[in-house]
């Protein structure tokens, strides 16, 4: 978010640094994986883990009739979005902060279970696991798409020196952290208390499971409700979101248009279930943030270059390169002819072998830009 207060137009610009063309591909990259592709069917299926399945069956038949109601009322709210969906979430963010709290204080009190040992990845590099799965969060991506929300918001507010912005941008953030921090842990809190209660496919179950175990069917009744209704505010928002992005940039798609093939791409997408999501969510994503990573670094140190494109395309092309590998490689693709190569790279148990490439890619870039500004100079002498 502090990386977008220094441009005026949002992630295009941020990432039209390495190219224009590069800047709209990407960034409507970004969008279509926090919106059709990954981040709107899964929070409909969290939704459906939460609100459905712990009072029915989590058949196939099941979830197609959940997702035809839900994305039919997406698609209508979408089409007419209103301060209504606003104001409900401001109520419904909290609602599901307190309700998680009280998750947690149920949890320390009346479960049980004692906390087992941690499985065998987190045991051997426990932060650089936890760094990467967290790229399933989606944060740092989503931030790029909707960061210049809050830029917005504060120059409406009559901050415009771009010192002041880019801090009070952060004091924001800073917050955000804060929030989703308490959140992570407290949800990790739950997750290991109940690890002697059963086995569970995925959080959802977890936290519905643990309702019912804490407060019963009121419980998990209540936590339902919130889950879904936030879980619905926030397709809502994806969808106006990518709606807007596309319709704006592609003269042929209407508002209407994008909507319509947002909702049945997700609708789509949602009826293969929460755990398949998330897992060929998984190459995208190791591809994918990497490079927002890069760019949102670039964007801090860019005064040190001048914000030199060079800089930006060798740092990029290299760390693409690496992107694309690791996700082949999370995708199942023999690419055994290259790893003995790639696996001598630094960090490379670590899943950030992208790191070393990125520094190097950056550093031919910016050579190439001492270069090309010697021979202006040079030139301007002669003329």
């Amino acid at each position: 978010m502090a990386a977008i207060s220094f441009v005026r137009n949002g992630a295009t610009e941020l990432a039209g640094r390495v190219h224009p063309l590069f800047g709209f591909y990407f960034t409507a990259m970004v969008y279509l994986v926090i919106g059709p592709f990954f981040a709107i069917p899964r929070a409909a299926n969290v939704a459906f883990e939460t609100a459905v399945v712990p009072f029915s069956n989590s058949s196939a038949l099941t979830l197609f009739i959940y997702t035809v109601i839900f994305f039919v009322l997406v698609y209508l709210v979408s089409l007419n979005p209103s301060k209504l969906v606003d104001r409900i979430g401001q109520f419904l963010t909290p609602a599901l902060f307190l309700a998680i709290l009280g998750l947690v204080i149920g949890s320390i009190f009346m479960l049980d279970g004692s906390i087992q040992p941690a499985t065998e990845k987190y045991q051997e590099k426990p932060f650089f696991t936890g760094f990467i799965e967290g790229y399933l969060t989606m944060d740092a991506i989503a931030s790029l798409a909707f960061g210049i929300i809050v830029v917005t918001a504060f120059r409406d507010r009559g901050i415009t020196d771009p010192k002041m912005l880019t801090k009070r941008t952060l004091q924001a953030g800073i917050v955000t952290a804060i929030g989703l921090t308490s959140v992570y842990v407290s949800i990790g809190w739950i997750g290991a208390k109940m690890a002697t209660e059963g086995t569970y496919e995925n959080g959802s179950a977890i936290l519905a499971g643990a309702a019912q175990i804490l407060y019963g069917q009121p419980g998990t009744l209540l936590l339902g409700v919130i889950v879904a209704l936030a879980c619905f505010t926030t397709c809502v928002g994806l969808t106006v979101a990518c709606g807007q992005f596309f319709s704006k940039r592609i003269s042929a798609l209407s508002y209407k248009h994008v909507v319509i093939i947002v909702t049945l791409l997700s609708f789509g997408i949602s009826n293969i279930g929460l755990n398949q999501i998330i897992a060929y969510s998984v190459p995208v994503l190791v591809f994918v943030y990497p490079i927002t990573i890069v760019l949102i670094a670039l964007t801090f140190m860019g005064r040190l270059f001048d914000h030199s494109p060079y800089v930006y395309r060798g740092a990029i092309l290299l760390t693409a390169f690496i992107g694309v590998y690791d996700g082949l490689v999370a995708f199942g693709t023999d690419v055994s002819f290259i790893t003995p190569l790639i696996s001598q790279l630094p960090f490379f148990e670590m899943n950030l072998s992208w790191i070393v490439p990125a520094l190097i890619g950056g550093g031919a870039g910016y050579i190439v830009h001492m270069i090309k500004g010697q021979t202006s100079t040079s030139e301007s002498y002669q003329n």
